[in-house]
């Protein structure tokens, strides 16, 4: 096998949205760095449920129910 194939694979601390910190073996940056999220289990709505709305202002969406209103029955 060839030498140095591999990446460094050591401890970071990942800094979530709230603050809070875990530590985790990756291949990210050096030893000891901290990799902080933008998007995290507690506040991504794939993870929390979401309540969003679908917000169409004219766009895709209207222009389909325009299109195949006929075929829709309400």
């Amino acid at each position: 096998m060839k030498a140095d194939t591999h990446p460094d694979y050591h401890f970071i601390t990942v800094v979530m949205t709230d603050g809070s910190t875990y530590q985790t073996r990756s291949t990210y940056g050096k030893e000891g760095d901290k990799l902080a999220l933008d998007i995290d289990p507690s506040t991504h709505p794939a993870w929390t449920g979401g309540n969003a709305q679908l917000m169409d202002r004219g766009g895709r969406v209207s222009r389909f129910n325009n299109k195949f209103a006929g075929f829709i029955k309400k």
